[in-house]
């Protein structure tokens, strides 16, 4: 379960260790993490990233991600559906590379996209903050219909709020 995506070159077990890397970090200095934690680079991962860097990229993945390139290079700006991407550009979960294809993740973050189901991908955001709905899944039943909530708001989903 996580807010955003995952780059094709993590698996589920070192998204987890970057995650708590960064955690970490944050606990212990919150002050210089959270001063230095906001930015869009370095925009493509490598596992000699350190510090900073590395937990910058590490956030940025997990909250912000939908597009990528297979190497791991980050398009932090694109909102729209995948219907409208270009290529080489892919969504973070259709690049056959993967190494986490063999885990189940629940995703958010893409209100655009709206709700998604795939074999190991489970996609929720359908775009309250929006006016779209507020989404819920059985998760012990994948096939069970979904449970929606109208949401009021100002803009359609993807728009900026007034």
């Amino acid at each position: 379960l996580l807010h955003a995506g995952l780059v094709p070159q993590w698996t589920i077990a070192e998204a987890k260790r970057l995650a708590a890397e960064a955690l970490q970090a944050l606990r212990a200095d919150p002050a210089s993490f959270l001063s230095g934690m906001y930015g869009s680079k370095p925009d493509r991962w490598s596992e000699s990233l350190r510090g900073m860097a590395r937990w910058r990229f590490t956030i940025n993945v997990l909250t912000r991600l939908r597009y990528c390139l297979a190497d791991g290079t980050l398009d932090l700006k694109r909102k729209d559906s995948p219907d409208s991407a270009v290529s080489p550009m892919r969504p973070w979960f259709e690049h056959p590379s993967s190494r986490a294809v063999r885990a189940r993740v629940i995703f958010g973050h893409w209100s655009t996209l709206g709700l998604m189901r795939r074999p190991g991908l489970l996609g929720l955001d359908t775009g309250c903050v929006w006016g779209g709905q507020l989404t819920a899944i059985d998760l012990e039943d994948p096939q069970a219909p979904p449970v929606q909530v109208q949401c009021r708001a100002c803009q359609p989903p993807g728009g900026d709020p007034a």
